[in-house]
């Protein structure tokens, strides 16, 4: 199964940290914030991965490019351009489809510029580049099975400047984004959709994936919600930068379900 993370956004509330680099790039320890998101996924063996790429998509591809010689300690000999490694390096086996969804897309344009990668596959998770969080990935996925709906979005207790879901039971009847205050559930992103959520985007680039298409899909009572009570946090500003790295430093960092 395939898993989608949107990784072409300005990230312009928190410039004052990416004004170089791309906001998924956003370091968290010694690695950029999309390798946490990544390593939690693949911990669940979710390990093939398509990137939703637009602002400054060559700091992104270089990172990964260049993985082994980022990790490791090495002599090179530029006449001949023979590396000699001399520590131990560990590759991840994920499998990453780098893909260019423009430079102003919005989300929803993203995830249908990707649609040749992943329509052959029943399902798809989809999650954003900016987050992190403990969400059991099978659980997940257990729950969106079960159902037999589109759409399963999780839902989470966060701080209130996020979209609020109107939920009875584990239906979601509403889907309102970003309001100024939410004391319920919200919606943490770690979407799983069904192939046919696909025939809900159209190619306009100012399509917000949170607007008209999860709209829609709640108008035809097709989206559930799989509640999460554990952590997640997202990486929208210098405070949260600075409170995801003050976790990881102290080797408190929930989001950390590998070994």
């Amino acid at each position: 199964m395939k898993t989608v993370i949107l990784a072409g956004g300005y990230g312009t509330r928190i410039r004052d940290v990416t004004h170089d680099i791309p906001k998924p790039m956003i370091p968290v320890g010694n690695h950029p914030i999309i390798w946490h998101i990544m390593k939690g996924y693949a911990h669940y063996d979710m390990k093939d991965f398509i990137l939703c790429l637009g602002y400054k998509s060559d700091v992104i591809k270089d990172y990964f490019l260049n993985y082994q010689n980022r990790q490791s300690e090495f002599t090179l000999d530029l006449a001949t351009q023979y590396i000699q490694y001399h520590s131990h390096y560990t590759a991840e086996d994920w499998r990453i489809t780098f893909a260019e969804t423009g430079l102003n897309a919005q989300t929803g344009a993203r995830v249908f510029r990707v649609k040749k990668y992943i329509e052959k596959d029943d399902c798809f998770m989809l999650t954003y580049g900016d987050g992190v969080g403990d969400v059991n990935i099978k659980d997940l996925l257990a729950f969106h099975k079960s159902h037999g709906k589109l759409v399963t979005v999780t839902g989470g207790h966060p701080p209130g400047r996020f979209g609020e879901l109107d939920i009875e039971g584990d239906h979601v009847i509403g889907f309102n984004e970003k309001p100024q205050a939410t004391e319920g559930w919200i919606s943490s992103g770690f979407f799983v959709c069904n192939r046919k959520f696909l025939d809900y985007l159209t190619p306009e680039e100012d399509l917000i994936l949170e607007r008209k298409p999860l709209e829609s899909v709640v108008q035809d009572n097709q989206m559930m919600v799989y509640k999460h009570e554990g952590f997640w946090h997202p990486m929208d500003t210098s405070r949260d930068y600075l409170l995801l790295n003050q976790l990881w430093d102290h080797n408190k960092a929930p989001w950390k379900t590998w070994k």
